[in-house]
């Protein structure tokens, strides 16, 4: 079963545009719509809230429910609910998809973090846990501003009767803002999900509380330094070269151990893929991400 939680702003491609052009498995869609801000605001979060309310279910065939965000400036409101939402749909057997890429930060924030919090406190669910974000690949409001400007420049020569009320470009600009206002009432303040690699969504790892020991920064940088070790016992081996130690099996498993802490089921800075009788182990994305952020410690 995957739940994609979305919190609903003012974006229509970006909440749904990857997940089909992606294929991925969506069987329950949580959709949340802010009610703070203008009425003109909330109005138009709802329409949207509507709209891919429909599509989810037309065109990804998703189950649908919405739920109100009764404050999107309220964090610790935000959290809570965030909280409470991603634990049930675990508790149900669900696989949870959190996006973050519409809604005021506040609520963004607060779902990334509630995600993260559990994450830490679920370790064994910690792969059924996702946050990811959508890149548009054209924002709307930059158009906005610039037909608004030539209208102005219009407006003026109008006023100062450089143009007469025949003159085709007040047509011709006439007809090109409401092109673009109704791209606007349809899908929001950005178009399109661009794509990155081979997919449209960018999955944001979450790190651990815990900190790295001595030996296991060592295992980090052998690994960000060689990359991809077909066995823990070649891993083993070459830490062993490294350090000029003898190989052997007080070593092995003293190395076997450190993986392990920093394994999924650990700190979650390692990968293992089971490949034949070994596992295959490399860097997750957050374990990259410290060896780069690491790289002077490492000099």
């Amino acid at each position: 079963m995957q739940t994609h939680i979305v919190p609903v702003g003012f974006d229509y491609d970006r909440l749904i545009a990857p997940l089909v052009r992606d294929q991925l498995d969506v069987d329950h869609v949580v959709l949340l719509e802010g009610a703070v801000g203008s009425e003109a605001n909330v109005e138009y979060s709802r329409r949207l809230a509507e709209k891919l309310e429909k599509d989810f279910r037309n065109l990804l065939g998703a189950e649908t429910e919405r739920f109100v965000v009764a404050d999107v400036y309220d964090y610790d409101a935000a959290f809570e609910q965030a909280y409470g939402l991603i634990n049930d749909e675990l508790d149900a057997g669900s696989e949870v998809w959190v996006n973050v890429s519409a809604m005021p930060r506040t609520v963004s924030f607060a779902f990334a973090t509630a995600a993260h919090s559990i994450m830490v406190e679920r370790e064994g669910d910690r792969d059924r846990i996702h946050t990811y974000y959508t890149v548009p690949e054209k924002y709307l409001e930059t158009e906005l501003a610039e037909t608004l400007r030539t209208q102005c420049d219009l407006l003026e020569d109008l006023q100062a009767g450089a143009i007469d009320a025949d003159d085709e470009r007040l047509a011709d600009h006439l007809a090109s803002a409401r092109d673009l206002l109704a791209e606007f009432d349809e899908r929001g303040t950005t178009i399109g999900a661009k794509q990155f690699g081979e997919d449209h969504i960018i999955e944001l790892p979450v790190a651990s509380f815990s900190n790295v020991k001595p030996f296991e920064e060592l295992i980090l940088f052998t690994l960000g330094e060689h990359g991809v070790f077909e066995s823990v016992s070649e891993l083993a081996e070459t830490l062993a070269r490294e350090l000029g130690e003898e190989y052997t099996d007080s070593f092995r498993s003293k190395v076997i151990y450190n993986v392990d802490q920093l394994g999924p089921g650990g700190k979650g800075y390692i990968e293992r893929e089971e490949h034949g009788k070994s596992y295959r182990t490399r860097l997750s994305r957050i374990g990259e991400l410290w060896v780069r952020s690491h790289a002077d410690e490492s000099e």
